[in-house]
């Protein structure tokens, strides 16, 4: 059944759905709306560490709807960003998070990365993987 009238839309937004779903469940949560903050974070704290090049080359790979919040306040300028370390790339996503939130970035990354392997093109996952530094490639299943 068509929500918007236009296909293109309607299956961007099927799509992105699945992914919420999935990162729901990888979070063990009902709640829509947190899967998509951490779907937001996480993106943007991968994107921004990649560097512009490797960032645009994975946002090819993402639905319309996913891509659009992808690089939504992206600053290709400040990229890439030289967290070395979990703890550095979970500060960047806690800043990316709304002030104050509970969400655990360990939780909200590894259950993003889990969708990225199962969505993406293999060849795509390999590339932003060999971007990464050891300890945040361990957050990939």
């Amino acid at each position: 059944m068509s929500t918007t009238g236009l296909p293109v839309f309607d299956t961007t937004v099927q799509e992105t759905n699945l992914w919420l779903k999935a990162i729901m469940d990888g979070l063990h949560t009902d709640d829509r709306h947190l899967a998509y903050l951490c779907l937001r974070a996480t993106l943007h704290t991968l994107r921004d560490r990649l560097g512009p090049e490797n960032a645009v080359h994975l946002a090819a790979q993402l639905p319309m709807l996913v891509r659009g919040l992808y690089y939504e306040g992206w600053h290709m300028a400040g990229t890439p960003t030289k967290e070395r370390t979990r703890a550095a790339f979970f500060e960047h996503l806690r800043n990316e998070l709304p002030s104050g939130s509970a969400i655990d970035p360990n939780m909200a990354a590894r259950s993003v990365f889990a969708v990225l392997a199962e969505k993406l093109d293999r060849g795509e996952v390999d590339k932003v993987l060999d971007r990464l530094p050891p300890e945040l490639k361990e957050l990939w299943p």
